[in-house]
């Protein structure tokens, strides 16, 4: 995270003119957290579950959160240096020793340790009271479901009550909450809480668009967009994906550079850095006179919001179609494969199309031909198709029928070399005719001996009934 926090702001410092290197921290500590919520959509879904391995979503969900609340310690140690170094301690008297003492005292031994005691506590205390109400029935499924949003929301709360880090809170609480994995187990297979989560997100991001400075991005004082572009495709590039491809080696869960790659590209810049845009706007604020900014942070609240809110849109942009463009390069060549290898897009060039009307078909050395009445002179039209079946006659009971058993004159068209067979796209057997027809036939050209197969309502030439002899 230092590396992602240094790297991000040298990029600012080189591309956003007269910018100096301790207002660059400020940016480069807003988008240095990896955002939770990007996060959750990205690595979240069919897609990721049938592509990502489970350890590299957890690593990346994992890392996020706790990314997500340790990024105040990098933003109010540039902050503190600018309220008493930044203008030469004119203003504020103390110096970068003071500077030193309250970001070691207030943020770090107040809001960061604070927030994981806190979030420790009040977890484990939920995870045994939802025990203990569950195990004696005072809890129903309904409120069971929504507790650990009630219990979020309670922490946020009383976390901005005593002005301590409610996002870090939230992220131990939680650990903690679900520790033993009981609640995880007891939620699988319900959908409220998958519901409640994409909605909030929707929610959000449609917010970012209705609040979003978009004309900034052309008309501002403090950054050209031909400079803002190259910035934002640079921060893509080089403020995660270096630093995990070259420490990957001692990630246990990364086990192959591709995966390495994909974890250090999905660092998604969103929902964090407006979070600490609005923190450090409010900070700002107090930097001043009879409401006017000091000179020395004259331009440095409308660089923050032009150059955090672009680099968050590109982020979204980029890293939220990342998803929909991997399934569609996954997908498309072999749809075009089999388009051009297949004249009507099927693998199975062979496979006749279904039509309706065709009639039974018979098999004569080795070929089955369906038989379909012609439309206006009543004659058939004879279409090839393809042998499904090649098993051997069967009478009726099932057993086989042994070569040359009977030597009588073959009737419908079934010799004794014929084997049963199921016509594509009829469902009928082959060697039958349907109802009406005629069952006169000619013995097979196979040379084997023709014999007769009779069903219960024909009649033999005895002139009486044959009930399944054959």
């Amino acid at each position: 995270m230092v590396a992602m926090w240094v790297a991000t702001s040298l990029l600012v410092w080189a591309l956003v003119p007269h910018l100096s290197f301790l207002h660059a921290l400020v940016i480069g500590s807003c988008v240095t957290p990896t955002d939770p919520v990007l996060s959750n959509v990205i690595v979240k879904g069919k897609f990721a579950d049938h592509n990502v391995p489970k350890e590299l979503q957890r690593i990346i969900i994992a890392e996020s959160g706790a990314n997500d609340g340790l990024g105040y310690p990098f933003l109010f140690f540039a902050l503190y240096l600018i309220k008493y170094v930044g203008d030469g301690g004119i203003a504020e008297q103390g110096g970068a020793g003071l500077a030193m003492g309250l970001w070691f005292g207030e943020t770090w031994g107040y809001t960061i340790i604070v927030s994981i005691i806190y979030g420790a506590v009040v977890g484990w205390l939920a995870k045994e009271m939802l025990h203990w109400a569950e195990e004696r029935k005072f809890v129903d499924r309904e409120s069971f479901l929504v507790f650990a949003i009630s219990l979020a929301l309670f922490i946020v709360g009383t976390c901005g009550m005593i002005w301590s880090d409610d996002i870090l809170a939230c992220f131990i609480a939680g650990n903690v909450f679900t520790w033993d994995d009981w609640f995880r187990l007891e939620t699988l297979d319900d959908s409220l809480q998958p519901t409640v989560d994409m909605l909030l997100n929707v929610s959000i991001f449609m917010w970012y668009g209705a609040v979003c400075p978009w004309h900034t991005f052309l008309e501002n004082n403090v950054i050209p967009l031909y400079r803002l572009v190259p910035l934002g495709i640079l921060v893509l590039l080089f403020r995660r994906l270096p630093w995990v491809f070259a420490l990957h080696k001692y990630i246990p869960q990364i086990e192959e550079t591709r995966q390495a790659i994909f974890v250090g590209f999905f660092g998604p810049v969103g929902v964090s850095a407006i979070f600490y845009l609005y923190i450090t706007v409010e900070f700002l604020g107090t930097l001043g006179f009879d409401g006017e900014p000091r000179a020395d942070v004259a331009n440095l609240e409308e660089t923050v919001r032009v150059v955090v809110w672009f680099l968050a849109i590109c982020s979204i942009v980029v890293h939220g179609l990342s998803i929909p463009l991997g399934k569609l390069g996954f997908y498309l060549p072999r749809t075009l494969s089999r388009t051009v290898t297949s004249p009507n897009g099927n693998d199975q060039e062979d496979t006749p199309p279904f039509r309706f009307g065709v009639r039974v078909s018979s098999r004569f050395s080795g070929v089955i031909t369906g038989r379909r009445p012609g439309r206006a002179s009543g004659t058939d039209v004879s279409t090839p198709v393809t042998p499904i079946s090649t098993g051997p006659a069967l009478k009726i009971g099932g057993s086989a029928i042994p070569a040359a058993r009977h030597p009588e004159a073959a009737v419908a068209g079934k010799t004794v070399d014929e084997r049963s067979t199921i016509e594509p796209g009829t469902g009928l057997e082959t060697g039958s005719e349907p109802p009406g027809d005629s069952r006169a036939g000619t013995a097979g050209s196979s040379g084997l001996a023709p014999r007769t197969i009779r069903f219960p309502d024909e009649v033999t030439p005895e002139g009486r009934m044959d009930y399944g002899r054959i």
